[in-house]
C-alpha cells in the first residue's frame, strides 16, 4: 500500500464516518422540511428580542442642561449686546471706560499674555564690496558657503531674481 492509497483510504473512512452522522441526526430531528425550520429559528430569534425589549428600562429623556451641569458650562453663552447711548446725552459724550480683565473673568482666560519683549538685537548687515558672491559672503559671515541660498532668501527683495547679480554697495541682512 503507497503513500497515496493511504490517504485516499483515510479521506474515504472520514467521508464514510459523516455520512453515517448525518443520518443519525435526521433519524432523530423530526421530518419536517427545511424552510420550516429555518421561519421557526427566525420567529423564535423575533419573541426572544420581542422580549428582552420589553424587560428593558424605558429610557431617559434627554435632560435638559441647568446652570450648574457641565453640559452649561462647555456652550458659551452669546455676547450680550452693549446698549447704545442716545446721541446729544451725557452718556454719549463720557468716553467709556475700558474693561480690565481680573483673573478671575472670562475674558483673562480667553486673552493669553502678551509675550515678553525680547532683547533688541541689532539685525547684522553686511554691505557687498567688488568681486564678492553669496557664496563667498555665507563662507566669511555666517561660517559655511552652502548658506548661500539662506543668504538669497533674506535678501531677496534686495538682490532680485538673479543670485549672481549682487552689486557692489548693497547692504544685505544677514540670517541669525
Amino acid at each position: 500500500m503507497g503513500l497515496f492509497d493511504f490517504l485516499k483510504s483515510d479521506k474515504k473512512k472520514a467521508h464514510e464516518a459523516a455520512e453515517k452522522a448525518k443520518e443519525q441526526v435526521q433519524q432523530q430531528a423530526p421530518a419536517a422540511p427545511a424552510t420550516s425550520r429555518a421561519a421557526d429559528a427566525a420567529s423564535a430569534t423575533r419573541a426572544a428580542a420581542e422580549r428582552m425589549a420589553a424587560a428593558a428600562p424605558p429610557k431617559p429623556a434627554p435632560a435638559t442642561p441647568t446652570p450648574a451641569s457641565a453640559a452649561h458650562k462647555a456652550v458659551p453663552a452669546p455676547p450680550k449686546p452693549a446698549a447704545m447711548p442716545k446721541p446729544g446725552t451725557a452718556a454719549a459724550a463720557a468716553p467709556r471706560a475700558a474693561h480690565t480683565p481680573t483673573p478671575a473673568s472670562a475674558a483673562h482666560k480667553a486673552v493669553p499674555a502678551a509675550p515678553e519683549p525680547a532683547p533688541t538685537a541689532q539685525k547684522r548687515t553686511y554691505t557687498v564690496k567688488p568681486g564678492d558672491s553669496l557664496s563667498e559672503i555665507a563662507r566669511r559671515e555666517l561660517g559655511n558657503e552652502a548658506r548661500w541660498r539662506e543668504l538669497y532668501a533674506v535678501n531677496q527683495g534686495v538682490i532680485g531674481s538673479n543670485p549672481d547679480l549682487i552689486r557692489p554697495g548693497m547692504v544685505l541682512t544677514l540670517p541669525h
